[in-house]
């Protein structure tokens, strides 16, 4: 009860604008209807695509590159994108125990390292920066799970103009924090991203702000297309069998796909989902997008029901196909980082190295080399524990026994 309370207390708090004004009350929210495209997607349940971990899964018939819609155009504005005003060029790090355990040669992409332990500020700068100095003045809004509410923040701290975050109540502590602390006015709402996202849109259009969404957005996929390119640029040349993308929305590997398969197309890009978040692999199973059922918040960093349209397509043309992995596997993957670098990975930041490790082992893959994206380090620190144990499951150290009794009133 007292815990029930502080949250409502808390929520009350926290959704106060900066001049002590509330938002719109979550009547008006709940009653405001979703989109009509969302609300037209065929409803899945995750778990009804099951595959063998490590397999690919939704192998697309891709279109010849040359031919994509827009190929040219991705490829124009990553190469001329504005990201590094507030990003770094992630260095690109040989993984030396995974590589001999594994037999291949794996490299990290560390996204972690980012100023905002994340790579979402590229595509959050890249769009706003576009931006007119009328809209700055307005401002902006955006929905978010955690790491894209940060690139925002950051965002609008550099270009000098007020922004709202709207985050699930799920959000862990460490993100929603972290967006305050660069000067953004947090508003925790929804159990859900989608319902997060339904509040902001109702409250931009009340406001005059503009969105700035988390993925579905040209100028956020070139954005997040720019780790594409400095792959390519720091391999130098060198064989590359294939880039493990962490895939939520899609905007990450939308990115990378675009421009990675102009310049290299011989490269495998591979996505990676949760098994019990796999909106993307179930879309392109089905060759259109579809609304999950429910979705896992373990990896709360790419726990979305519906993936992007944008997104979709980029993905439909050049995708590989998707790995699926399940929590005790991220959480092994989690470890495998921090005895290998020393480093926490959230567990959607490590999705891309349990991708790899399970496709380079169900395939056997030898001596090859391969690219993962380790895209955060924003993890729950109250999360650790029970990292700690799935690992040792995932490890088959340990094994879980759960049993059953009868409830008794007394």
């Amino acid at each position: 009860m007292a815990a029930a309370a502080a949250a409502a207390s808390f929520h009350t708090a926290s959704s106060r604008r900066r001049d002590g004004s509330r938002p719109p009350s979550r009547v008006a929210v709940s009653s405001a209807a979703t989109s009509p495209t969302a609300s037209a997607l065929m409803r899945v349940a995750p778990e009804s695509l099951r595959c063998v971990s490590g397999s690919l899964v939704a192998v697309t018939r891709k279109r010849r590159v040359a031919a994509s819609h827009g190929a040219v155009d991705y490829l124009t504005s990553v190469l001329s994108s504005k990201v590094y005003d507030v990003a770094i060029e992630s260095p690109l790090q040989h993984a030396v125990k995974l590589s001999e355990r594994l037999g291949v040669d794996l490299w990290m992409k560390r996204e972690d390292l980012q100023p905002v332990f994340s790579f979402k500020l590229r595509g959050a700068y890249n769009m706003m920066a576009k931006l007119s100095g009328e809209q700055l003045e307005r401002g902006v809004i955006c929905s978010s799970a955690g790491n894209h509410a940060q690139g925002v923040a950051v965002s609008a701290k550099t270009l000098g103009c007020d922004a709202v975050i709207v985050m699930p109540v799920t959000t862990p502590e460490i993100k929603w924090r972290s967006a305050e602390r660069l000067g953004a006015t947090v508003v925790l709402e929804g159990d859900s991203y989608e319902e997060a996202q339904s509040y902001a849109k109702l409250r931009c259009v009340q406001e005059g702000r503009t969105f700035v969404p988390p993925f579905d957005h040209p100028d956020v996929i070139a954005g997040q297309g720019t780790i594409g390119m400095e792959i390519v640029r720091q391999l130098k040349g060198r064989p590359l069998h294939a880039v493990f993308v962490p895939v939520g929305g899609g905007g990450l590997i939308a990115g990378i796909a675009a421009y990675v398969k102009r310049v290299r197309p011989e490269v495998k890009i591979i996505g990676v989902e949760p098994s019990d978040a796999n909106a993307m692999a179930l879309s392109l199973c089905h060759g259109q997008r579809v609304m999950l059922e429910h979705v896992g918040g373990f990896a709360d960093g790419v726990a979305v029901k519906a993936v992007g349209e944008e997104t979709f397509r980029l993905c439909r043309d050049h995708l590989d196909g998707i790995v699926l992995v399940g929590r005790d596997a991220i959480c092994v993957s989690i470890k495998d980082m921090f005895e290998e670098k020393r480093s926490i990975l959230e567990p959607a930041g490590a999705l891309a190295l349990a991708g790899a490790d399970a496709y380079c082992k169900y395939y056997g893959l030898r001596g090859e080399t391969v690219v993962a994206i380790t895209s955060g380090a924003n993890m729950n620190f109250d999360q650790l524990r029970l990292v700690t144990e799935l690992a040792n499951v995932g490890r088959k150290r340990e094994s879980v026994l759960a049993t059953t009794s009868a409830e008794w009133a007394f």
